[in-house]
């Protein structure tokens, strides 16, 4: 495709000619084989997926002239070393491959266009990187309580956000705030960083260390390939106990997003903490537009102040032993259960290998488990129906007890039960709420605001108290936190999403953590003479018989004004009673308006409005027990939005599911 750079044509090419047989674009079945170094010393540069490749462009293969850099599955000790002006790495044969670029060693500068882009690249001993942003951009960079942004180029209308520099800004300024909360200088500080497989990682943990040198850190430690959960471990584990703990990860997002999660022993920054760090990474910027220069690793280095010290592992021993414990059957319970895990290419294969296989378990049937930040197989998600679907085709043809599914850093999970069906959103709460309740009689379960009238009653019917919360993770697990401080025993905190967190683990969202409670009860239920698989304890659970989610989005920028205007004025319109038949409040809002609709016959429906927490959406939730019931009041609510004429409310959507 001649109308991108030069440099993109020979990523486009070389990611071609690295799979057999060379793909169509969108073909996501053929695997591409390692994309590492002759010297072995670095990754190339990221290529885009299959599914951004131009149709009709001939790909051709580069062939690089002997001693410069080539892909290779074993490499050899590098000779002659020079830098590289490419990958930024030794090189054999004393030759910077350079097939698109120029072929010197001089040092290399490309002016920057945007946030985001090289403006610097020095080539010498200790090459550097110098990158530039915008103090608005980095304010942008939050989401809630994590930071996240576009960190790799190429996709169509998401230019970069969250560079090299954004990272070395966000480290130097979470060094100052971490010393200020823990009353300790920088000298004395210990952050431990993880990361998922994504692409951009080792770049953007690179621009960190040196942001926290920056600032004169005491230890930083490389925890490598890691999981949400497992650096928030690294925190309270005796043997670590570091000050801090960072996961880079955007969770479930495509390939070219990245992101930050914070946690200090206390759990995770809250979006205030988020906010502060921001805004002082932005103030560094102001001071400093011309951005850092940045020390790229080399020859497997780690900049001085930081140590290696892979964690995913004792956090594996962790949860083995807390199967162990839990199952009370021995030190290998799961022997003769068949266990598959799909670990969507993220953070989750280590469940497999390092958790379930020394118990016992037959995890073979099991998919995805290598970590590839292209996501080359399904989005990993266990929201995704896609990729539930994968997880239940992969559970059946194992013939599995069990299927275990995790997003990309494990702080989510799902599971699938013996018969393939899929245990998620309400049904995944319901499991964990019967689990608790046997343990905990009559604790209290925290939800978000989308959770059904058949989980309230589930929950009621256990003994449990339901309180229906907001949306975000971050806000169910501190409504679960505040409850406890109050003396109100809350157990079990968790999001339809999966976001599941329990007040005996930190009240910590952790996607490992949920499948060891089910797992702990599968097997309880197995030693039992009789016992039944653990969708036995969902029998009682009323489950909708239609239901779907719109969004509505709002076209103007400043959105949230217009949003609580809708709001003020559906809350109206229900409670005087004419425009809607049928329908009452829900007495109990934390978050949006929710209606419920008398369908006859003793069947109720409901629909609940709210406003995105950070997008220019309004987000609609219908369920109902009757036949064409969600149809019925969609035309209700899209006759309401026409007669108010907000103007500014796209309705689109809505008017799709009327028809």
């Amino acid at each position: 495709d001649r109308s991108r750079s030069r440099s993109r044509i020979w990523l486009l090419a070389w990611r071609c000619t690295t799979q057999t047989p060379c793909p169509l674009p969108g073909n996501r079945n053929v695997r591409p084989h390692p994309r590492r170094c002759l010297c072995g010393l670095r990754s190339f540069p990221p290529a885009p997926p299959p599914s951004l490749w131009r149709r009709g462009t001939k790909y051709e293969r580069y062939v690089p002239e002997p001693g410069l850099h080539q892909e290779t599955t074993t490499p050899p000790r590098p000779t002659a070393p020079m830098q590289s002006a490419l990958c930024n790495t030794v090189c054999p044969g004393g030759k910077i491959r350079a097939p698109i670029l120029a072929q010197t060693s001089a040092p290399r500068s490309r002016s920057a266009t945007r946030a985001g882009t090289v403006r610097v690249a020095a080539m010498s001993a200790s090459t550097t990187i110098t990158t530039t942003t915008t103090p608005a951009t980095l304010k942008k960079l939050q989401n809630g309580s994590d930071v996240r942004g576009v960190a790799i180029a190429g996709v169509e209308g998401e230019p970069v956000t969250l560079n090299d520099e954004a990272a070395y800004l966000i480290g130097a300024a979470f060094v100052d705030w971490l010393a200020q909360k823990t009353s300790k200088a920088a000298a004395e500080l210990t952050i431990g960083v993880g990361r998922d497989p994504r692409l951009s990682g080792e770049a953007l943990t690179n621009a960190l260390f040196a942001g926290f040198a920056s600032k004169g850190c005491g230890l930083v430690v490389d925890l490598g390939l890691a999981t949400t959960p497992a650096c928030f471990m690294s925190t309270v584990t005796p043997s670590t106990a570091y000050d801090a703990g960072i996961m880079l990860t955007a969770s479930h997002l495509p390939f070219n997003r990245n992101g930050m999660k914070f946690f200090t022993a206390g759990g995770g920054l809250d979006a205030g903490d988020i906010s502060a760090i921001c805004s002082s990474a932005a103030t560094m910027c102001e001071a400093t537009p011309g951005g850092h220069p940045i020390p790229q690793a080399t020859g497997g280095a780690f900049p001085p102040g930081v140590e290696r010290r892979p964690f995913l592992l004792e956090y594996a021993g962790q949860l083995r032993d807390l199967i162990v414990k839990g199952a009370g059957v021995g030190d290998r319970p799961l022997e003769g259960m068949k266990i598959i895990v799909d670990a969507g290419n993220g953070s989750g294969g280590f469940f497999a290998e390092h958790v379930l296989t020394p118990l016992g378990a037959d995890t073979s049937g099991s998919q995805f488990l290598d970590p590839d930040g292209n996501f080359p197989n399904h989005s990993p998600n266990p929201e995704d129906s896609e990729a539930m679907a994968s997880a239940v085709a992969a559970t059946q043809a194992a013939g599995a007890d069990l299927g275990i599914i995790f997003d990309t850093d494990v702080d989510r999970s799902a599971v699938i039960d013996a018969a393939g069906k899929p245990i998620n959103r309400n049904k995944l709460i319901a499991l964990l709420a019967a689990i608790v309740l046997e343990e905990h009689p009559g604790t209290t379960v925290v939800t978000d605001s989308v959770t059904s009238d058949g989980l309230a009653a589930f929950i009621a019917a256990k003994g449990g108290t339901h309180v229906r919360y907001m949306r975000g993770y971050k806000n169910v697990i501190n409504k679960g936190v505040e409850l406890n401080k109050a003396g109100i025993d809350t157990q079990l905190m968790i999001e339809t999403s999966g976001h599941g967190a329990m007040k005996e683990n930190y009240s910590l969202d952790d996607g490992a953590y949920i499948a060891v409670k089910i797992i702990i009860e599968a097997v309880r239920r197995r030693a039992v003479a009789g016992g039944g698989g653990i969708s036995e304890l969902l029998a009682e659970l009323k489950e909708p018989l239609e239901e779907t989610e719109v969004r509505l989005k709002i076209l103007v920028d400043d959105f949230k004004p217009k949003g609580a205007q809708v709001l003020v004025a559906l809350t109206a319109a229900v409670t005087e009673g004419s425009t809607f038949s049928g329908c009452m409040p829900v007495n109990e809002n934390f978050e949006g308006f929710r209606v419920r609709k008398d369908e006859g016959g003793g069947k109720w429906g409901w629909f609940l409005l709210r406003q995105s927490l950070h997008d220019p959406v309004m987000v609609i939730n219908f369920e109902s027990e009757v036949p064409g019931g969600v149809k019925a009041m969609a035309a209700e609510v899209s006759a309401w939005f026409a007669a108010e004429d907000f103007g500014e409310i796209d309705v689109s959507k809505l008017l799709d599911v009327v028809k």
